[in-house]
């Protein structure tokens, strides 16, 4: 194998290699987070279990029923319909 042979072989899978070392390390970081998120997650519903299921200061209110009549939020102008002719 000639010195080119290596050179072109290291400009080619260098990059690659570096950013799957990157990757990985990313990866690694992402798996640590969402072991405590589910940690947290399962201490908040062992919670709420105990506390009858509710969420967690009472939680919001339920919604009150949708309005029948649709609300306009806006005027509503009318398009002209002149028509117009290529020039």
């Amino acid at each position: 194998m000639s010195t080119a042979d290596l050179v072109t072989a290291a400009v080619l899978f260098g990059p690659g290699l570096a950013g799957t070392a990157a990757y990985l390390t990313t990866q690694r970081g992402w798996r640590t987070d969402t072991a405590a998120v589910r940690t947290v997650l399962a201490e908040s519903a062992a919670h709420r279990a105990a506390d009858g299921g509710l969420p967690p200061q009472g939680g919001e209110p339920a919604p009150e029923s949708l309005a029948a009549e649709p609300v306009r939020l806006a005027t509503v102008l009318p398009f002209p319909t002149t028509h117009r002719r290529a020039a």
